[in-house]
């Protein structure tokens, strides 16, 4: 579904109403209104429990690139992160399939338009197995259940007289599967010197068109639009796109063309009672989200909760015309829109043209999985475009997994420190309430701070500013390393008793900030996050969010670690990278755990 976007149909362009007379807002019409809002608005699933998460579905006319494996690393994060807190949560991603591109690409490629979409349907799995991308449902609009779901979808808004035959006419441009207004629409010079007319936006060549198709009355619906933005302002988020979708709906909305003559377009859904007719992508490839949620029987469980990640380049389609079809048809409303910026190289757009686009595959395979899904999100902030180097990833990796949060792990398990290789005992005497012990006022900050960051975490990864939670995570990382180096275990004597106490409390304080941390974690580095805890030797049904009950002993409660022996050491938490392993695609491990 990440393609360039269409226009909807302008004043200046001639759509022609087959049906003058009639009137699309009837007095029912406007009689149901109000309840439709009110539904879609507070209607909450009884099942408070359930979580539903979607990234866009990824349009196959070309390989998968770095933006589509960001959209899919942040709605897997939001889903993992979900599934700690207890929630019955579905994570769907997919394939968008249909359309005159396809059509084309396959006739081009001399192969059968499904074994096409095929094929590079399975380079997105390919690449989502590869980067842990744990999706519960994979999409495909090709599918049989797809097709039920939008012919069904089509048949209410048609039965609720919001589609209507009419005639378009207008610039209408094939590689982006956009209808323009003239305003879009520029002069250029083709590759032979001829002019033509291309979009000011993508530089692609348009013609001009003119047929009979469908059309829907998204005019007659924006007044419910801004009612359901007004009433619910963080639909939307960040901040900064809820006001832009706000502001485009200060003028009229004019009608949408909803289906493409099956003369110019046969690979897609046929319009349900008119085979000359096929239902255009955007409509088609939308429904998908109702269609994983079990679309038309079975949906209200998973409807009621759903929550869309999507890149800004699509923003339109699922802020305007995705929530005016559902308020059409009397379907509840996304709870959340989460829109993310770009990735740029170098601070240009990627394109083949430039050569900078970055193959996911080929970086995950450079510097690791989780290496990939923590650098695109401690990185990327949604609400900015922001640029890659490969450069970048090696000192963000570096810094905060090998240096600060590996070289913690190994302090603290080391043989040296640590020769029974156990959770060690914690002294609250070292920690008085008087502050009387020998921890100092930094120390007594770090335990707050640590005490704190899972609410602070939580507020993060729930408005999707992930790479916020990361920031506070490694903060707390550095202050833990900051009380390790301020107190010296090494120095201390264990022959001494009370030093032997001391340097037990701090190893204990350490691996409790370790197993917070590890615990965190888990939605964006889930392997390093397994490594760390199974060092710890956390067990796997003490991982979730309920377990976040930071140094039990400073609160006078058991810890039920303490005297625990820790799990086998497997090597390095993350190898360091050098700069010249970038050329050999292959990270170099330059630290052994002692």
């Amino acid at each position: 579904m990440m393609r360039t976007p269409f226009v909807f149909v302008s004043r200046s362009c001639k759509a022609v109403h087959r049906l003058q007379s009639f009137s699309p807002i009837s007095a029912l019409w406007r009689h149901q209104r109000i309840d439709v809002l009110r539904y879609s608005s507070t209607h909450v699933c009884k099942d408070d429990r359930s979580y539903y998460i979607t990234t866009p579905i990824f349009y196959v006319n070309a390989a998968p690139h770095l933006g589509h494996l960001y959209s899919a690393v942040i709605a897997d994060c939001l889903h993992r992160y979900k599934l700690l807190k207890g929630f019955n949560s579905k994570f769907a991603t997919g394939t968008d399939e249909h359309g005159l591109k396809i059509q084309q690409a396959a006739e081009a490629a001399g192969k059968d338009p499904l074994i096409f979409c095929t094929d590079v349907s399975e380079r997105f799995k390919h690449l989502f197995s590869s980067c842990n991308i744990s999706y519960t449902d994979y999409i495909r609009t090709t599918e049989q259940r797809h097709h039920e779901a939008v012919k069904h979808f089509w048949s209410v808004l048609w039965n609720k007289g919001l589609i209507y035959k009419g005639s378009y006419e207008g610039w209408y441009s094939t590689q982006d599967e956009s209808f323009l207004t003239p305003i879009q629409v520029g002069d250029a010079l083709d590759s032979t010197g001829k002019e033509i007319k291309v979009s000011l936006e993508s530089g692609h060549k348009v013609e001009w068109m003119k047929e009979e198709n469908y059309m829907f009355r998204l005019s007659a619906l924006r007044s419910q639009l801004l009612d359901w933005l007004k009433g619910n302002p963080r639909a939307i988020q960040p901040e900064r796109f809820y006001r832009a979708v706000l502001q485009s709906l200060q003028v009229d909305l004019p009608d949408l063309s909803v289906s493409r003559q099956s003369s110019r377009l046969q690979w897609g859904i046929p319009v349900p009672g008119d085979a000359e007719q096929t239902i255009y992508v955007w409509l088609d490839a939308l429904v998908n989200y109702l269609t994983v949620a079990g679309y038309p029987d079975k949906h209200d469980q998973w409807w009621n909760v759903a929550h869309h990640i999507i890149g800004k380049d699509i923003l339109q389609f699922h802020t305007i015309y995705w929530p005016s079809f559902l308020l059409g048809a009397g379907l509840p409303l996304p709870q959340t829109i989460h829109v993310h910026s770009h990735w740029t190289v170098g601070g240009k757009k990627m394109s083949k043209s430039l050569g900078n686009v970055v193959d996911p595959l080929e970086r995950t395979q450079m510097f690791t999985t989780d290496g990939m899904r923590y650098f695109l999100l401690r990185q990327g902030v949604p609400d900015s475009d922001c640029d890659y180097t490969d450069n970048k990833v090696i000192k963000v990796l570096n810094a905060d997994l090998a240096d600060s949060l590996g070289g913690l792990l190994n302090r603290c398990t080391a043989p040296a420190l640590n020769p029974a290789q156990v959770y060690s005992s914690f002294c609250p005497q070292f920690f008085s309430s008087e502050q009387r012990g020998r921890a100092v006022v930094e120390d007594y900050h770090m335990l707050e701070d640590v005490k704190n960051l899972p609410a602070v975490v939580e507020q993060h990864y729930e408005s999707m500013h992930v790479y916020k939670a990361l920031e506070a995570i490694s903060a707390c990382v550095r202050q833990t390393n900051g009380f390790v180096h301020r107190h010296a275990p090494w120095k201390l004597d264990n022959r001494d008793s009370e030093d032997q106490r001391w340097l037990n409390t701090i190893i204990h304080v350490s691996l409790e900030c370790l197993r917070i941390y590890g615990t965190l974690l888990q939605p964006v580095v889930p392997e390093i996050s397994n490594k760390l805890l199974s060092r710890l030797g956390v067990r796997p049904h003490e991982r979730s969010w309920a377990d976040l009950n930071f140094l039990p002993g400073y609160q006078g409660m058991d810890c039920p670690f303490e005297g625990r022996a820790l799990g086998s050491h497997s090597g390095v938490l993350f190898s360091r990278l050098e700069t010249h392993n970038v050329d050999k695609q292959k990270p170099k491990k330059t630290k052994k755990l002692k």
